[in-house]
């Protein structure tokens, strides 16, 4: 037992607790909605229960930052009286700057949220806050991404307790170091969850048109519309199982390959006698 402690504490580089003789893990925590928001807090608040955490986040509001670094100027960095830490980057250059050297010690997984609203069919490909979890893909154990479903979530308890159920998962049942989830969760109090469902990202209509303006100077601005609404939201989809009431588990991968269409681009390729 004691061998398969060590090595177990090896491979993870867990923290023991001297209090409670318990191992610790070290968790990274950011998000896209800046180091201030009510979601990161109580997440944080949640987490520190279970396993020492280190929060890196924006300075300020970056949702749909989506994968972007910062490349054309240095970032940043604060820790604020809370022990947070804010950059005035994207929520990938807070977690890239966080296990690429900010750190004395690279943590062993991250979370990213609680995101003030859901993340669901095509917003994983704008969210911040999923990307924030893709770019700790890296580490020792599974990214996870949390959001709040609705358009002014106010049940962030619900989403911290999944936070907590679903790391106690991972310790128990490990996944795949590689795993990145997309978790969505419905905004109702904890006891009306019902339940969890493992499913696949649904897809949207097109977005709504762009919102005409004009500023002070008379020059005309534009404003991103609203998302498009639910298209593929049927039995297995993430909408579906937020729309029903349970916890939506997205399992994602990087590679954006189309398998299945490689042998037919092949054949439609221009031969050499074309060039």
């Amino acid at each position: 037992m004691l061998i398969l402690l060590g090595i177990v504490a090896n491979m993870f580089d867990f923290i023991v607790n001297p209090a409670s003789g318990r191992m610790k893990m070290h968790i990274l925590l950011s998000n896209d909605d800046g180091y201030l928001a009510e979601g990161l807090v109580a997440l944080a608040e949640a987490l520190r229960v279970h396993a020492d955490i280190t929060v890196v986040a924006p300075d300020r509001n970056r949702s749909a930052a989506s994968n972007s670094l910062t490349l054309e100027m240095p970032l940043r960095a604060h820790t604020m009286d809370n022990g947070f830490i804010k950059v005035d980057g994207t929520p990938t250059d807070c977690v890239h700057l966080a296990i690429t050297g900010l750190l004395d010690h690279e943590p062993d997984m991250i979370f990213a949220g609680i995101n003030h609203g859901a993340n669901l069919g095509d917003d994983v490909l704008y969210s911040g806050t999923v990307a924030a979890a893709t770019e700790g893909r890296f580490l020792g154990l599974p990214a996870i991404a949390i959001s709040l479903a609705g358009a002014n979530p106010s049940h962030f308890e619900t989403a911290a307790h999944v936070a907590v159920t679903l790391l106690k998962q991972v310790i128990d049942h490990p996944l795949p170091k590689d795993t990145i989830l997309n978790v969505n969760v419905p905004d109702v109090a904890i006891n009306a969850l019902k339940g969890y469902q493992a499913t696949r990202l649904g897809q949207r209509h097109k977005s709504e048109a762009v919102i005409k303006s004009e500023d002070p100077r008379g020059r005309s601005i534009y404003w991103v519309g609203p998302p498009g609404a639910e298209q593929d939201a049927g039995l297995g989809t993430d909408f579906y199982a937020i729309n029903e009431g349970y916890v939506s588990v997205t399992p994602l991968q990087i590679d954006l390959t189309s398998y299945d269409r490689i042998e037919a681009l092949a054949a439609w390729l221009p031969t050499k006698e074309t060039l």
